[in-house]
Order: C-alpha cells, then sequence, then structure tokens
C-alpha cells in the first residue's frame, strides 16, 4: 500500500514507519529497504481487502498519475462491504490497474461491487502476444459502414495487411445482404483503398491477441491495455459484424477525462467529426 494513517493523516512509507490502515485500522508498518519499492504492509500476516495484490512499479505509477486525495480511496456498498480502489475520482469513477491475471469471478465481483469502472490492464506480460495491425477508418464514418473487414489474426498474411468487401457492393447482388449475413462480393486488399480509409481514421485498428487473457475480452466495463509509451489500447467491438479493434487513447487524455467526467463509459470517446472524403470510388 501507498498510504497509512499516521497520527491520522495519511502518509506514504518512511523508514521505521509505523501507522494504521485507511481501511481496517489494524497496525501497519513500513517496508523501506534498499532493494524493494516503498509501501506499508499489515503487522503479520492480515490482509484485509481480499482483491489486494502485490504492488509493481507499474501500479505505483498509474497511481501517481492522479492527484494524492484520489489514490488508495475506500469504497463502501450499500450493505456495508469495503474495499480499497487504486484510484477513485471526485466524480466517483474507480480505476483498478491490474497486473497479475484475474478470475473471471472475481472480475465480475469487482465490477458489481463498483459499478462505474474502468480497467487498466498491465500488457507488458503478454505483449508478445498482442499484435496491432491496420487502420480502420472509424466505425461511424460512411466507409467505416460500407466496408466489411476478415478479421487478421497472426497466421492469415492477407488479413493482417487488411482484407474487406463493400457491402454496398454485395447488396448489388443481394439486396439482403448484411454485415453479419449473406455478404459476397470481391475482396478489396488495403493498398487499393488506403487513402480513403487514413482521411476517416480515428483511432481503430485491427489486433490479434494470442491466448488471451479472456476476461478481458467479456468485461462489462471498459477495458485499457497498457503496452507502453504515451498511448493505451481500449478493446472494442468494431460493428455489427462482431469485429474486435483495439481504439488508440492518449494517457494524458484519458486522465484528464476519467477526472472531468461522472460515467466511466463517457471517457476518451470520439467526438471529433469525419471529415468529407475526396474520393469514394
Amino acid at each position: 500500500m501507498q498510504y497509512a494513517l499516521v497520527d491520522r493523516e495519511r502518509r506514504e512509507p518512511f523508514p521505521g514507519g509505523r501507522g494504521v490502515c485507511t481501511t481496517c485500522g489494524s497496525a501497519m508498518i513500513s517496508k523501506c529497504g534498499p532493494r524493494i519499492m516503498h509501501h506499508w504492509a499489515h503487522f503479520g500476516r492480515r490482509i484485509c481487502d481480499p482483491w489486494w495484490e502485490n504492488e509493481t512499479p507499474w501500479h505505483r505509477e498509474w497511481k501517481n498519475r492522479f492527484p494524492e486525495e484520489c489514490r488508495e480511496i475506500s469504497h463502501i456498498a450499500p450493505d456495508g462491504e469495503i474495499h480499497r480502489a487504486d484510484i477513485k475520482t471526485p466524480s466517483g469513477i474507480v480505476i483498478e490497474v491490474q497486473h497479475s491475471a484475474m478470475t473471471d469471478a472475481e472480475r465480475l465481483s469487482r465490477e458489481a461491487f463498483y459499478g462505474n469502472l474502468v480497467w487498466v490492464v498491465d500488457g507488458s506480460v503478454f505483449k508478445q502476444n498482442f499484435d496491432v495491425y491496420h487502420e480502420l477508418p472509424a466505425p461511424e464514418s460512411e466507409l467505416g459502414q460500407d466496408l466489411v473487414w476478415e478479421k487478421a489474426e497472426r497466421h492469415m498474411h492477407g488479413t493482417i495487411v487488411g482484407m474487406c468487401v463493400r457491402l454496398s457492393e454485395c447488396r448489388l447482388e443481394n439486396p439482403e445482404a448484411t454485415k453479419t449475413r449473406g455478404r459476397g462480393g470481391t475482396w478489396l486488399f488495403m493498398h487499393e483503398i488506403r487513402q480513403q480509409v487514413i482521411e476517416s481514421y480515428r483511432g481503430h485498428h485491427q489486433y490479434d491477441w494470442v491466448r488471451p487473457r479472456r476476461t478481458w475480452l467479456d468485461a462489462t466495463c471498459p477495458v485499457y491495455i497498457d503496452l507502453g509509451g504515451d498511448s493505451m489500447a481500449r478493446l472494442e467491438t468494431y460493428d455489427e459484424s462482431g469485429l474486435p479493434c483495439i481504439y488508440w487513447v492518449c494517457k494524458r487524455r484519458f486522465v484528464r477525462d476519467v477526472m472531468a467526467k461522472a460515467d466511466a463509459r463517457a471517457v476518451a470517446v470520439r467526438v471529433l467529426p469525419i471529415p468529407a472524403t475526396t474520393d469514394r470510388t
């Protein structure tokens, strides 16, 4: 833990420090060795929050992106159940930063408990299995609504570079064709339509997650994968075809939005207009 109460004030660990837990009131001892990240630990083996995990430098870095008063905040349910949120904004959005693997049961419990929740997942541990591929036009754009993409997979080179058909062309053969059924048409490849795609691009990409941590694919709250760098990949479903995609979100924008908005699902939403393209051929 980053904080304990010392003389009724929240303090970060310091050599020889003694305090009490901000959640359960039990005795805490500071751990400030030269080879470990400084932290507070319960005296003995007591753990007051079963959702606790060992804190890594990555956890601490994410907490420190937010004001001190937003870090390690106890959240109490109407029935009295209490857990310590990694980050909780003044407007009530909870951000849980998660490094280790998680069971479906625990994820569902946390989502039900917090409700207005955003997940930030450490992608460094599976980055070698998380491939980000070609750009996609914004799904709400005219082009995005017309193109139907083949799912990109690591072992299928054509899909990696981008393969799609035009729904409008399919409907010339079958007027009842949709993105989910009755398609036809001729394959298009990214190099043929790249300029049109780039003109309608807003941050979406195809991706393939080999041996995924499937609980994140089933999450009911927004999931952001931190692969390093200045941006994160938000897991999304592109359109009614069910195509999985990621949407790049700048970390600075994420922090700004999550502090300003009251709804976790309103964070980093797309608000920029799609410019008209000059070539729709």
